[in-house]
């Protein structure tokens, strides 16, 4: 079972999809490659970034972002964020990296497939 997210379809309707397992690591692990988050900041960034079609719950993103941290995917500091709380940063480890190649060239592979289908039908 996947992470849920809420999906826009249209600007006036919001609906909770449950994303595939591993679309919402694969998404983690690619905005971190970037640069260092906090939860929030990645929360936004995440959102900003699909303009606005993911909005990803906090009951789902942390639980993936300490499950990363545990499996050595991803490290994490306490640092001052913008407003000046300290806030829990997370920043990809070479494990994570790695793991981040074999989730891209999964996905890769998954959505070609499916495309397939799709345009074969």
């Amino acid at each position: 079972m996947g992470a849920t997210v809420v999906a826009k379809r249209d600007p006036e309707t919001l609906d909770k999809v449950d994303v595939p397992q591993g679309t919402l690591e694969l998404m983690i692990l690619t905005i971190l490659a970037r640069e260092p988050l906090h939860g929030y900041g990645l929360s936004e960034r995440l959102t900003a970034l699909s303009h606005d079609h993911f909005r990803v719950n906090p009951g789902s993103l942390f639980p993936s972002l300490y499950r990363l941290e545990q499996d050595g995917k991803l490290k994490a500091e306490w640092r001052p964020s913008e407003n000046n709380r300290n806030a829990k940063y997370y920043a990809l480890t070479a494990s994570g990296r790695r793991q981040l190649e074999q989730h891209k060239r999964r996905w890769e592979r998954v959505s070609f497939a499916i495309s397939s289908v799709l345009e074969g039908a």
